[in-house]
């Protein structure tokens, strides 16, 4: 009988240890930029030392993230397409949409420079360039929230780049890292987020071309999952994260982040 009653305490214990672990953490679906550029690295650890909650990421595309959230697959969304993001709000699937950070997304081709736009700050003059010239694109194509933008900026420069898929414009349905790699490989020019490229490691001879066009911006919004839609959200914890990353400290934690002595994220959280 003793063993039995120690055996059934332990199970207890078991069982109560492991609910409080889980508890104690939370899924963030995130754009894979954050991820990439390292900055999670950077901040996870402050933070699971202040709370002892546990953040596991799951980096993919801003449309994948925004679907997985949807899902109920998630307690946190941390992206880069504010339409969308407050579309996911307003749909009720999130709580609040926060302003969390930003950096600008740039144009980057190889020295050669074959469509002629090294040094344009005009980014829909850039693109028409590039299409009138047939020099060769490498898309992500995966409906990121880089891939949101790209398109955006197409339409505005006038051009319907999936009319030459397959030709010059190459879409390749991949991540950041991979789709620089494939660019980088058959010598196309490539739209990619600041902070993503400062991380890059395979350059090669790859240079910025095309950069400081206000339409270039890059926002990052932080988003907890509503509870109203997926139960299973780990309320507190989300929320506990969500508002340590738009508070002083969080906002200097990221401010701190820098790769090669650059900064790679502007904290600009209201009143922070």
């Amino acid at each position: 009988m003793l063993n039995q009653h120690l055996t059934a305490t332990a199970i207890a214990l078991f069982i109560g240890g492991a609910v409080w672990a889980q508890d104690q953490s939370i899924i963030v679906q995130s754009t894979t930029s954050t991820a990439n550029s390292g900055l999670y690295d950077h901040l996870l650890p402050i933070f699971q030392a202040e709370t002892g909650i546990q953040v596991n990421v799951v980096a993919v595309g801003t449309g994948q993230a925004i679907k997985n959230a949807e899902n109920c697959d998630g307690d946190v969304l941390l992206v880069h397409a504010k339409a969308s993001e407050e579309k996911f709000v307003a749909d009720g699937f999130g709580t609040k949409r926060t302003d969390l950070m930003y950096n600008d997304f740039v144009v980057v081709g190889p020295a050669a420079d074959p469509a002629g736009v090294a040094g344009m700050n005009d980014v829909q003059g850039a693109l028409a360039k590039i299409a009138e010239g047939g020099a060769l694109f490498a898309s992500r194509g995966d409906d990121s929230g880089t891939h949101k933008k790209e398109m955006a900026l197409w339409a505005d420069s006038g051009v319907d780049p999936s009319a030459a898929s397959g030709g010059w414009y190459r879409e390749t349905g991949s991540g950041m890292g991979a789709t620089l790699n494939a660019g980088i490989g058959m010598g196309a020019y490539v739209m990619t987020d600041r902070a993503t490229w400062i991380s890059f490691a395979n350059k090669q001879d790859y240079q910025i071309a095309v950069q400081g066009d206000e339409d270039m911006f890059n926002q990052y919004g932080v988003i907890p999952v509503n509870p109203a839609r997926c139960p299973s959200v780990n309320v507190d914890a989300a929320q506990t994260f969500a508002d340590w990353l738009v508070s002083d400290e969080g906002q200097e934690a990221i401010a701190g982040y820098k790769v090669a002595d650059q900064q790679l994220f502007f904290p600009n959280a209201p009143d922070s």
